[in-house]
């Protein structure tokens, strides 16, 4: 039924920094995953002296972790964005912008702790988050205080739409399956989706059932505890199961383990696979499948052919799958103190509502009636370039096309 087509879809979240222009050393608080507060000497993009006093941003994001990858991917962005959207000063109005940074650890707890401690030095402005959990936690504690909070790479649907106080900067569970359903050619048939048993994979079955259960399909579940470390027998279950289609929801550290285990137990050819196409370092763990796999792509260094991602390629180390997650946050902030300044909560939020603006990843709208973020959505297929894998863009889905709906 899909046996001849394949798709590949996105999971998860960001961070650590890199920057353009000249630069200067700005103090940083963060928290190790033991709850201490830290202090660490970060680069601060500048290139003219600012007149007045630092905006301090809260940013808190894994920089430890099983999610540390996506954080310094985050971060690296957010470097490169304020570059961009400052043209360069790191500053707004006169007032340079300082990024304070904090380590969640993917713990909504010591999350909600350092927010806590950022909102009792003044912040008004939080964002990051690469972990589901932690986004839907922080979304709460944005309305509670009345702060502007705009998530990373965090992929729940449930923060679209939470309140007023939160918006996101990367794309959601809704827009990733979407986008694999463009890739699928028949209707009807059992959808198996395997995926961690958390917040993220939850949203990812979610949005399998409201995308594919109205084309006729019937899809079921294979969670796994999030500190599972062995896979052979869930693979084993998969076959057992004999699906149509496997659609696979993974983040984290333990993605070439799992991979691994589904190429061993021959799970490619009881059904197609679907899932998103990760960042660089897992694209080996596909194994032999890799290059005979459709994926859908948040996002690759390839897929978008403009002059802001021209820029944010050539302003960090490597542009990865949430490096852009990172950029646009960075566009965000200035947009949203540019328009109000951080002393306005409800000035700021106003600023972002219904801005569409260009993005790496091409023209993006914050949808104002619920804050979805609306943004092209790419299909890409792995090629053999010598021994090294490259990705190749297969298609662009354009905005409208991938958007959730409207909450």
């Amino acid at each position: 039924m899909f046996r001849g087509r394949l798709a590949i879809l996105a999971v998860i979240a960001l961070v650590i920094a890199a920057c353009g222009g000249e630069s200067g050393e700005t103090t940083t608080t963060g928290e190790d995953p033991g709850g201490e507060t830290t202090t660490t000497q970060a680069e601060e993009t500048t290139t003219s002296e600012a007149m007045g006093d630092p905006i301090q941003v809260g940013i808190i994001t894994s920089t430890s972790g099983a999610l540390q990858s996506y954080g310094n991917q985050y971060l690296d962005g957010l470097e490169a964005g304020l570059a961009y959207a400052t043209d360069g000063t790191g500053e707004v109005n006169g007032r340079p912008i300082e990024f304070l940074i904090n380590d969640d650890g993917g713990d909504p707890e010591a999350a909600i702790s350092v927010a806590t401690d950022l909102v009792g030095q003044g912040v008004s402005i939080i964002a990051g988050t690469v972990v589901s959990g932690v986004a839907v936690q922080m979304a709460g504690f944005a309305e509670e205080n009345n702060i502007l909070y705009i998530s990373g790479p965090a992929a729940s649907d449930a923060i679209t739409g939470v309140n007023q106080n939160t918006f996101r900067s990367g794309r959601q569970s809704y827009q990733d399956v979407a986008t694999a359903a463009s890739l699928v050619e028949t209707d009807g048939g059992t959808v198996l989706v395997f995926a961690q048993d958390t917040e993220f994979g939850a949203a990812n079955v979610g949005a399998v059932e409201a995308v594919l259960g109205p084309q006729g399909f019937t899809v079921e579940s294979l969670l796994v505890p999030g500190t599972e470390t062995e896979f052979t027998g869930f693979a084993d279950q998969i076959n057992q199961a004999d699906p149509d289609l496997v659609f696979v929801a993974w983040a984290g550290e333990t993605s070439g383990a799992m991979w691994q285990a589904l190429n061993q137990q021959n799970v490619f050819d009881t059904a197609p696979v679907a899932t998103g196409l990760a960042d660089i370092v897992t694209w080996p763990f596909y194994g032999d499948a890799a290059t005979g796999i459709s994926f859908l792509s948040h996002y690759f260094a390839g897929a978008p052919d403009n002059p802001v991602n021209d820029y944010m390629v050539e302003n960090v180390e490597v542009a990865d799958l949430f490096t852009p997650d990172g950029f646009v946050a960075a566009q965000m902030i200035v947009q949203a103190l540019t328009e109000a300044g951080p002393d306005d909560v409800a000035g700021m939020i106003s600023a972002l509502e219904g801005w569409t603006f260009d993005a790496p990843k091409g023209t993006q709208t914050v949808r104002a009636s619920d804050h979805a973020m609306i943004q092209p959505m790419f299909t890409a297929n792995l090629v053999d370039n010598d021994g090294t894998l490259e990705a190749v863009l297969l298609g662009t889905l354009e905005p409208d096309a991938t958007a959730p709906p409207e909450s």
